[in-house]
């Protein structure tokens, strides 16, 4: 055998014990997951019981604040015990969450699903234009690069992680750039998960435009269902449907940033975005959304079916939830100085505002919900 053929094999025995280490490591990650997701559930139900033994009906920790909680804590485990990175293949919040999200049209009837969408894509475009083109200001003020300021841009106006990459790949970003973005998200994302339904109540807010202002000002799409888990029902429900409002933006937003960056920022220089993009970016889970809707509002769906995919939708969130924990990086805020962290909370502060006021105008004083 000669030198170059012993090479070729221990190249491809390498490649092999690679993969297998990396298939070994999505088992083992999942695994932990759902370990992770059943402690949760546990957890939620001695809270409760906890709260009851009290005289306290509603438990007023649910459980989206749990599950990340407890995908902090193992988030820093497995970082102590230097293994996050072989299991981190599992940690898919994006995945979860959209299924959770499409098992939730089995809860939305299809009529208040056209009344709750017309409206909230009214309020998407009011916002995803102003807080877009503030973010970008604000960014400009601070000379961040033309790349993280667009990427920044689209993740704080439109739904945070899906539209930062989205807007990556249309500018060419820096790996860097959508991994400090995703930790941004994710670290702001939290405290107001938290924080959000409880200035609702303080504030008298209704389920819808409590919904409504969850879902129009909270970045990503997995705090914005914890937000209205939290709250009420109704208020999830129209947190989720005018936050898939801003999410079928995310493919329009993506062509338009591919369109300026070829023909302004790069003179011209390279292939121009078809239009055939929007397409390919646009959140296909919507229309699923949509179709679950439709089969239940036409009685496909027994009592007992419904229930149980409600219930696997519950289950998905609550994965997602962990995830967002687990997939936390703060070494990565650390790494890019205070500059874009002054612009990200600027950029929320505004969106906060103007997302309350838009709620309460549509879904308050004209009846958007």
């Amino acid at each position: 055998m000669t030198i170059t053929q012993t090479k070729k094999l221990d190249s491809a025995s390498a490649s092999s014990s690679a993969a297998q280490a990396s298939r070994l490591g999505l088992i083992a990650g999942f695994a932990l997951l759902l370990a992770l997701t059943v402690l949760v559930a546990e957890l939620d139900r001695l809270i409760a019981d906890a709260f009851k033994a009290q005289g306290v009906a509603r438990n007023p920790l649910e459980y989206p604040l749990t599950a990340v909680l407890i995908g902090l804590a193992a988030n820093g485990l497995l970082r102590l015990a230097r293994i996050y990175g072989r299991v981190r293949p599992a940690f898919r919040t994006e995945f979860f969450l959209k299924i959770g999200l499409v098992l939730l049209g089995v809860r939305v009837s299809l009529g208040d699903l056209l009344a709750t969408g017309v409206a909230g894509l009214v309020q998407a475009l009011v916002l995803v234009t102003s807080v877009f083109f503030f973010t970008w200001w604000l960014a400009g003020r601070l000379r961040l690069p033309a790349t993280l300021k667009a990427v920044m841009a689209a993740a704080v106006s439109i739904c945070g992680v899906s539209a930062a990459i989205a807007a990556a790949g249309a500018v060419m970003a820096k790996k860097e750039e959508v991994t400090y973005i995703t930790a941004l998200v994710i670290l702001t994302a939290i405290p107001l998960m938290v924080l959000m339904p409880v200035l609702a109540d303080a504030m008298g807010l209704s389920p819808q435009v409590a919904g409504a202002w969850f879902g129009g000002n909270i970045d990503t799409t997995a705090a914005v269902v914890g937000a209205g888990t939290m709250h009420s029902q109704q208020a999830q429900e129209v947190a989720a449907v005018v936050k898939m409002a801003q999410n079928v933006l995310i493919g329009f937003v993506a062509f338009a940033l591919a369109l300026y960056f070829a023909v302004v920022v790069e003179g011209g220089k390279g292939q121009r975005p078809r239009p055939a993009a929007i397409w390919q970016r646009f959140p296909k889970f919507v229309i699923g959304f949509v179709i679950v809707s439709a089969l239940a509002t036409l009685g496909a769906f027994t009592p007992g079916i419904a229930k149980e995919i409600e219930r696997a939708g519950q289950w998905a969130f609550a994965l997602a939830f962990v995830c967002i924990g687990v997939e936390f990086a703060p070494g990565a805020i650390r790494a890019m100085g205070w500059k874009p962290v002054a612009v990200y909370v600027g950029a929320t502060v505004f969106n906060t505002a103007l997302a309350l006021l838009a709620a309460s105008v549509i879904f308050g004083a004209l009846g958007g919900g």
